[in-house]
């Protein structure tokens, strides 16, 4: 049912898209994330979520603890994205009632075992923090800034913390047993109706005391709404021991709030250092403006005045003396080794680079925003499927262009080979989430959904696009081919193709290096990512820094006789995936605190599909720069 219901996410989108072009001045809100409105008393239903910490990375479901349970589990729906994410939205006994203040709600009392102290005390180490939801709004701690007035907000709250007691030096592990909710509305003044705006939530570690035998109508005597003893610190905390006794209690404060319903996201999503993004725009364009000069220069320059000196040769001894890339003009299409090869990874950076664009253009125009939970991994997975067809066009077209005639095996080469690799990579990855029993591990049947997806949907799809591109009349080259190959005279040091290619990959990395600080953050460190115009804007650099360096770089290689130029132009741009990889490995160690095995192989497995993919984003972005480039300059000589 999750399987189908993702499926339904990019047709509603298209709806929804068509929609804004037709009733241009009309609302309309994307669905699962339209305004419910609340009456005085109105029951609210809190939902739990996944158990996270940044320490282990490994997320686990609310009820894997022996927190208070409701008669009956009831797991929401959730999506392809939100699955793959960990997600487990499961209902819970907290319900509140709209505008209602509550004190000192008992949840449950527990008494834990030596299995269950156990667990708790594993979690409080591991900085375990849980999740809930109201109204699809994730339940935040708010902390104030020492150094400025403004408040930030934290994902949920830790399970509890270790501490000391005063003229003790043992340490010991305490609960957050209590709970202060804060619900945030904002009310319509003519209707009175209500829609909520915020969830905040205060911990406190509180042992609890009463009177006599334990019952359900037993008053505490640490926390009694008739005498108003209220809760306001964790100064007599609750031990976590094996035959202790926890009381879970909770508070509810309802504050109305000024904040509309359209802008409830903004307090989650507060960039307070965009001056940071700022700066990081200035740098990569410094870097752009650098290689545009360069470009300009051999393309105005010197293309000009060697395509001038090259076509007022007249006599044969002239012809003879030329020297530079016209001298190659015989080589330079001819197919390199491993043609095969290159046909499947252009096609594959096609897709890739695609799926980027088009998810990035929903998520401007706002179709993938946080509150679609799962939304943004559910598209980007649907639109590499649908991207297959691309895939399949692009390899095809340049393997008859080399000659080729079984555009069959290329299709199947394009549609098997980075999926299985990733594929590969993804199933340890997920036998080792597995063994750690973390709700992070993907289910069968979303299993047999990812399977589907590929073998029904993209595998068919790539052989469409190839088929279609094979039927298309070859791409002719502007300069015929020598039956003999012209033999490669010595090259310089600096022209050595190992030297070059890691030289290449550096300024692309430079480029988005910054940017990338913050993706990392938001996918490592629990945080929201949504300035898709920022990256908007670093992908688009990117592509012209990708271009740009590889066609600088072709240009000095065929200027010194080397033709070999195909494979040279993908890994030139694409060895910046290398660096990803290398800043991907410093920011382990200097902003991570990750000290478990399973989660470091699990970073570095899910940080080396990111850098393949990376790789074949940039370097078919640095093959069609430098196949661009070639075809302009030879066809722009007369040659005999």
């Amino acid at each position: 049912m999750a399987f189908w219901r993702s499926l339904a996410f990019p047709i509603l989108t298209l709806a929804a898209t068509l929609l804004l072009l037709i009733h241009g001045g009309h609302c309309f809100y994307l669905p699962g994330v339209a305004p419910q409105d609340f009456q005085k008393g109105d029951p609210l239903q809190v939902k739990v979520n996944k158990l996270t910490s940044t320490k282990t990375q490994l997320p686990y479901s609310y009820y894997s603890l022996p927190y208070c349970k409701p008669e009956k589990i009831v797991d929401s729906a959730e999506n392809l994205g939100e699955v793959l994410r960990g997600d487990r939205i499961e209902n819970s006994l907290y319900v509140f009632k709209m505008r209602e203040p509550q004190m000192c709600n008992v949840a449950c009392k527990i008494t834990l075992d030596a299995k269950t102290a156990k667990e708790f005390k594993e979690k409080i180490d591991d900085e375990y923090r849980v999740n809930m939801i109201l109204d699809n709004l994730p339940l935040v701690v708010p902390i104030k800034r020492l150094d400025q007035d403004s408040i930030v907000y934290q994902l949920g709250f830790h399970v509890g913390l270790k501490g000391q007691y005063s003229g003790s030096k043992e340490e010991k592990y305490f609960i957050h047993n209590h709970l202060s909710f804060t619900v945030k509305y904002h009310r319509d003044v003519q209707t009175e109706l209500a829609r909520i705006v915020g969830f905040e939530v205060k911990p406190f570690s509180v042992k609890h005391e009463y009177e006599g035998k334990w019952d359900e109508k037993t008053r505490l005597s640490t926390c009694d709404p008739h005498t108003k003893h209220i809760v306001i610190n964790s100064n007599t905390p609750q031990e976590v021991e094996e035959n202790k006794d926890i009381i879970f209690t909770y508070d509810v404060e309802f504050q109305e709030s000024d904040v509309k319903w359209a802008s409830r996201w903004d307090a989650y999503l507060l960039m307070s250092d965009d001056q940071i993004h700022w700066f990081s725009i200035v740098n990569s364009l410094m870097i752009v403006l650098f290689l545009s000069g360069m470009v300009a220069m051999i393309m105005l320059r010197t293309l000009y005045r060697d395509i001038s000196k090259y076509n007022e040769l007249e006599t044969q001894e002239e012809a003879q003396e030329e020297t530079g890339w016209k001298l190659v003009h015989g080589d330079v299409f001819r197919p390199p080794n491993n043609s095969d090869l290159l046909c499947v990874y252009v096609g594959t950076g096609v897709q890739f680079s695609g799926m980027i664009l088009v998810t990035m253009l929903f998520a401007i125009l706002g179709f993938l925003s946080p509150s679609n939970r799962g939304g943004l991994m559910t598209a980007m997975l649907l639109l590499w499927v649908f991207m297959g067809i691309f895939a399949g066009y692009c390899s095809s077209r340049l393997y008859k262009m080399f000659k080729g005639s079984e555009w069959k095996k290329i299709a199947f080469r394009t549609a098997i080979m980075f999926p299985a690799t990733v594929s590969s990579i993804f199933f340890v990855l997920n036998a080792l989430i597995w063994g750690q029993k973390s709700s992070g591990a993907v289910p069968f049947g979303t299993m047999f959904a990812l399977i589907f997806l590929w073998f029904g949907i993209s595998v068919p799809l790539v052989f469409v696009g190839g088929y279609v591109g094979f039927k298309k009349a070859a791409i002719e080259n502007p300069v015929k081919t020598n039956k003999i190959p012209r033999q490669i005279p010595e090259q310089a040091w600096y022209m050595n193709p190992a030297f070059s290619v890691l030289i290449g990959g550096i300024l692309p990395f430079g480029a988005v290096f910054i940017e990338l600080f913050f993706i990392l953050t938001s996918i490592w460190l629990n945080q929201f990512y949504y300035i898709f115009g920022f990256l908007f804007l670093v992908f688009i650099i990117l592509i012209v820094t990708c271009a740009e360096i590889t066609i600088v770089l072709c240009y000095f290689q065929l200027c010194s006789e080397d033709y070999l130029w195909w494979w040279r132009s993908y890994l030139t741009s694409g060895s910046s995936a290398l660096y990803l990889f290398l800043y991907a490995t410093f920011y382990f160690f200097t902003k991570l605190e990750i000290t478990k095995l399973v989660s470091g192989i699990l970073y570095f497995g899910y940080m080396l599909i990111a850098s393949y993919a990376f790789f074949v984003v940039t370097g078919t972005i640095g093959f069609y720069a430098c196949f661009w480039f070639t075809r302009l300059i030879y066809s722009s000589v007369k040659i005999d």
